[in-house]
C-alpha cells in the first residue's frame, strides 16, 4: 500500500515546475544591468537659463553646478559654500579624471558667483568650462 502512495506522491511533482533557478538568472540580470547603468546627475535646482543664437551639445562625464537667481550655489543636489566648490571638484575629478563642467546659471543671477565657479574650475585643472543656455 506504500507503494501506491509513493507513486501517487511521485507524479503530483512531476507536473510541477521549479522556477527558482529561472529567478536566480532574473535577479543576477537586474544587479547586473543596475551595477552597469550610469545614473545622470541634477545640480539640484531648477534655473531659468538665458538664451543664445548658437550652442553645442555636451556629452561625457559632466559635473553640473546651477546657480540660483539668488546666488546660491548647488552641485548634486546640495547646497555649497562658494569656498568648498574647488574641493568638490577635486572629489569629482578623482572619480572621473576627463570631467567637464556645465553651469547652468540664471539669467538673473549675478555674474560674480560664475566667475568663483570658473576660477575653481581653473584651480582644479579643469580645462572644458561651459554655460548652459536656452536655444532660441
Amino acid at each position: 500500500m506504500k507503494s501506491g502512495l509513493m507513486k501517487r506522491a511521485e507524479e503530483g511533482e512531476a507536473g510541477e515546475i521549479d522556477l527558482t533557478p529561472m529567478l536566480d538568472v532574473v535577479f543576477i540580470l537586474l544587479i547586473f544591468f543596475i551595477v552597469t547603468s550610469v545614473f545622470v546627475k541634477e545640480a539640484g535646482i531648477d534655473v531659468a537659463k538665458p538664451e543664445a543664437s548658437t550652442g553645442l551639445s555636451q556629452s561625457g562625464d559632466l559635473i553640473l553646478i546651477a546657480v540660483g537667481a539668488q546666488g546660491d550655489i548647488w552641485i548634486d543636489g546640495d547646497q555649497i559654500d562658494p569656498r568648498f566648490i574647488r574641493s568638490r571638484f577635486e572629489l569629482r575629478l578623482a572619480d572621473a579624471p576627463n570631467s567637464s563642467i556645465v553651469i547652468q546659471a540664471d539669467q538673473n543671477s549675478n555674474n560674480e558667483q560664475v566667475l568663483q565657479i570658473l576660477e575653481a574650475a581653473r584651480e582644479a585643472s579643469i580645462e572644458n568650462v561651459s554655460i548652459s543656455t536656452e536655444a532660441s
